[in-house]
């Protein structure tokens, strides 16, 4: 018995720690399919398996990109060009932004938060700081555009509204985030100019063949998520990864996967309970600040994707949600999975704990200039 006690102490409890997000959404579905049980297609339903197979793909060829030391190649070459710190947030940020219009949310943090910690590697770069502020940016990017991010693109299609009608709708509230993105950052990084570690520039070798898989492995993906084929092109990264980068798929981040796939099944069982819709049902969603308040703490508490589905029949008008439940991708971290993947990524130490600090405030300022502000442009 001690001895068991002593093993669980030893593996499970760091565990724990580590993957505690995956621990409470995994007992939580299920404790949901114990207590609810549902048909097999539902389930697939709620595990958003296309979502999970273009994060799958994405994982496989950032992974390869970061080992065949071209990320750190890139990180030398903007760090040697920079003239100061908070030259360089500015720099990343607009650029997280800019991607996340065309790229999604996701795909830019894939990209740019390995590029960032191998900077934060090479210099003086506060890393943490950097990575939130990533994190903030691509969510208010990505609110733009119809394709920015998965609750966007589920309204765009439903609503078939017109590209160019839907930017438009979402501009205000994308731009003003956006300011206040910049804002922050200017006064959040320190001013200095940043200081090489020249025992850091030359640590990793090139290896072109790898470089050159893994790029066409992220176009491909891109490609095919694009088209509805996430899980074709995720399986078809498989074998070539295989066969010329197994070590690559070894160091992916699985445990991350498996943390999605929990949130998917046991949000989306959540949001489907018969109490949450009589709940809802109470509510006059017609009116605006009810449809504004809605998405925004529906997203604080289901996260942005599965309260957009939750409210996607009640909401007349798909901007209003759109705009919602954006901006509850600010505040807690479970309010966009953008949130989840930078923090994972860059695996920082009280990263949680820094990332609340910074945008739970940005969202008590944000929400209510976005709703006064649509308000006074309706």
């Amino acid at each position: 018995m001690r001895f068991l006690r002593d093993r669980l102490a030893s593996h499970l409890l760091p565990w724990l720690r580590t993957e505690w997000l995956l621990a409470a959404f995994g007992s939580l579905a299920i404790l949901l399919a114990l207590a609810d049980p549902q048909p097999l297609d539902r389930y697939q339903d709620w595990l958003q398996v296309p979502t999970l197979a273009g994060l799958m793909g994405l994982m496989i060829a950032i992974q390869g990109i970061r080992d065949s030391g071209l990320v750190q190649r890139a990180a030398i070459v903007l760090v040697t060009r920079a003239h100061s710190l908070r030259g360089l947030g500015l720099m990343l940020v607009a650029g997280a932004e800019i991607l996340a219009m065309v790229l999604t949310n996701d795909v830019s943090l894939f990209l740019l938060v390995p590029l960032t910690v191998a900077i934060a590697g090479l210099s003086n770069l506060p890393l943490a700081r950097m990575v939130v502020l990533e994190a903030l940016a691509v969510n208010a990017g990505s609110m733009l555009s119809p394709i920015g991010n998965p609750q966007n693109l589920l309204l765009w299609q439903s609503s078939h509204l017109p590209f160019l009608h839907f930017v438009q709708g979402m501009a205000p509230a994308s731009a003003l985030a956006s300011l206040l993105l910049l804002a922050l950052t200017a006064l959040w990084l320190p001013g200095g100019r940043v200081e090489l570690d020249r025992n850091a520039l030359d640590s990793r070798p090139l290896f072109p063949p790898l470089a050159v898989l893994s790029l066409v492995a992220l176009a491909s993906m891109v490609l095919m998520m694009e088209h509805g084929l996430a899980l074709e092109g995720a399986l078809g990264l498989l074998l070539p990864f295989a066969l010329l980068a197994r070590d690559s798929l070894k160091r992916i981040d699985w445990p991350l996967l498996a943390t999605f796939a929990a949130i998917f099944a046991g949000l989306g069982h959540f949001a489907a309970l018969p109490v949450v819709g009589a709940v809802l049902d109470r509510f006059d969603f017609g009116q605006p600040l009810t449809l504004f308040l809605g998405g925004l703490l529906g997203s604080q508490v289901i996260s942005n994707v599965p309260a957009t589905v939750l409210l996607l029949d009640r909401a007349h008008d798909p901007l209003a949600l759109a705009t919602a439940v954006n901006v509850g991708g600010f505040g807690l971290v479970v309010g966009s999975l953008a949130n989840l993947i930078a923090l994972r990524l860059a695996r920082l130490p009280q990263g949680l704990r820094q990332f609340h600090r910074v945008s739970i405030p940005f969202l008590m300022v944000c929400a209510p200039l976005v709703y006064l502000t649509a308000r006074w442009l309706a």
